[in-house]
């Protein structure tokens, strides 16, 4: 086989290991976490917040992401730097995404920044199964389907859960997510202005296809206090 032959070959090969690997680096995850963000603990911290130009968002959880994981704990991210974000793919779904996945990063903005960040890191590993547009409506839709105020508000357990600044045990918190929903979230905290614990994010995880809620196959060691405060915003 002549040389020229040879290296022709070679690069055939390379070419397609690459397409093989960016192709299964997209594909391979086990389940999303759906991540939602109560605004009243991300604005009370030292760092404080900006809310969006479109003025202080709902009194609601936001979205932070959705986001695919593997069942080790780990998970993908920069999956395809070939397929960035587009915001003319989402034109539709803006005025949700301003109302439903608001920005609270410093200077205000528009969002496109925050949600160009979680499609270029997390969205892209998912392109096989949900492209950009399908991505978003995804977790848009999943947010509205779970309701996470509603239920903490809501559910008929002994004591309603209100954003009011009271403190409540993270049992009863994911007690009562679990009670009105039927799976169990995890907890993360932050620390407040004066370093007290309180309800920062709540995850849920869903299936591979983004179709439907599942229990968590992975246990995440996030750090509260047995008691946090639900602050207002």
């Amino acid at each position: 086989m002549k040389m020229e032959s040879k290296i022709h070959l070679l690069l055939i090969k390379l070419l397609t290991l690459h397409s093989l690997l960016v192709l299964s680096s997209s594909q391979d995850f086990d389940f999303f976490y759906l991540v939602l963000q109560w605004p009243g603990s991300q604005c009370d911290t030292k760092s404080s917040c900006c809310y969006p130009i479109t003025g202080k968002p709902k009194l609601d959880f936001g979205i932070h992401g959705l986001w695919p994981n593997w069942k080790n704990g780990s998970y993908p991210s920069n999956c395809d730097s070939t397929n960035p974000f587009d915001a003319f793919e989402i034109l539709d779904l803006m005025c949700q995404m301003e109302s439903e996945w608001p920005t609270l990063s410093c200077p205000s903005n528009d969002g496109l920044k925050f949600w160009s960040h979680e499609w270029n890191k997390h969205g892209a590993c998912s392109e096989s199964i949900l492209d950009q547009h399908e991505y978003f409506l995804t977790a848009l839709n999943l947010k509205t389907e779970i309701n996470l105020l509603g239920a903490l508000e809501d559910a008929g357990m002994i004591y309603k859960i209100h954003p009011n600044g009271s403190a409540y045990s993270v049992t009863s918190i994911r007690g009562t997510i679990k009670e009105a929903r039927g799976y169990t979230p995890w907890i993360e905290c932050n620390r407040d202005v004066s370093g007290n614990s309180q309800l920062y994010q709540i995850y849920l995880c869903v299936d591979s296809s983004g179709s439907r809620f599942i229990e968590c196959p992975v246990i995440l060691a996030k750090k509260c206090s047995t008691s946090i405060k639900f602050p207002s915003f």
